[in-house]
């Protein structure tokens, strides 16, 4: 595993060190190599399937996708419904991960859980599944080697801060590092549907600390306040992701004062299809 190095950037007045875990592999970076390491370890004549589910602009996605086509595993991704300007995109991640021979199924809203729910039924032994976002106990070991590069690292910085969709990352963290904060703040849903998902992994320790927005977003929706923030990084010559990176330095310049280690999660091949949303909402207020 590649040890990822760290930089130093001023936001708004306040000093951040970022873990450069974005730089580690184009398509495989961020939480989503830590996450999948042992999946990537995995001998190719293991499997010979993959199946996964959840939203077309997973980064875990494109991550299973790009590990997939280089293992030479069938990959089976579901979702609900999507639209046809996404389908017709050739950008993105729904794009990349079809391209390196993702084979797509949609699923009707309304019989979409029960069906996920019914994947895990009668795998054989060649066939491995990944629930949503990568969420997994397998997870464990990619993160115990970041927790490790973390502490070599002799940073005198003692919080850690990473955004959470399922929280695997920021729990494992939190569970490998007792001695340090681990700030996460809930980006896809509230903290209960957060804490639910990391329980269903492992008791949630006391130094994981959810911070939650002055106000409610909605995931995936367009925020002035998110564009502001990622090109406010931009200055930075880093590259943070739309989606998740803005909420958390968000909450992170409003509740938090120390120094903070922000571990950068990649995503960024998903930022296209989101600035060409937030310029066109831009054109059609005048701004």
């Amino acid at each position: 595993m590649l040890h990822s190095p760290i930089s130093k950037i001023d936001l708004d007045m306040r000093i951040f060190y970022i873990k450069r875990d974005d730089l580690i592999d184009s398509f495989l970076s961020g939480n989503k190599y830590r996450k999948l390491y042992t999946l990537l370890q995995t001998s190719a004549n293991k499997y010979s399937k993959i199946i996964s589910y959840g939203g077309t602009q997973s980064n875990a996605m494109l991550a299973i996708a790009s590990i997939c086509h280089k293992k030479k595993w069938e990959f089976i991704y579901y979702s609900k419904p999507i639209n046809k300007k996404i389908k017709e995109q050739t950008f993105g991640n729904f794009y990349l991960s079809k391209k390196l021979g993702m084979k797509h199924v949609e699923i009707e809203s309304s019989y979409y859980k029960d069906y996920v729910s019914s994947l895990r039924l009668d795998l054989d032994k060649n066939t491995f599944l990944l629930d949503q976002g990568g969420a997994n106990k397998l997870a464990k070991f990619g993160i115990d080697i970041l927790a490790k590069e973390i502490r070599e690292s002799n940073l005198d910085i003692k919080s850690l801060a990473t955004p959470s969709g399922t929280g695997t990352t920021a729990l494992y963290l939190a569970l490998a590092l007792p001695e340090y904060k681990i700030y996460t703040t809930p980006c896809v849903g509230d903290e209960k549907y957060l804490r639910q998902q990391m329980s269903a992994l492992s008791d949630i320790p006391e130094n994981l600390i959810i911070l939650q927005a002055k106000k409610k977003y909605h995931f995936a929706k367009l925020y002035p306040e998110f564009y502001e923030i990622y090109k406010k990084l931009l200055t930075t010559k880093i590259e943070f992701d739309l989606l998740y990176a803005p909420l958390m330095f968000k909450v992170l310049l409003e509740k938090t004062e120390e120094n903070i280690l922000y571990i950068h999660s990649g995503g960024i091949f998903g930022n296209k299809s989101m600035i060409n949303r937030y310029k066109n909402k831009e054109r059609q207020y005048g701004k």
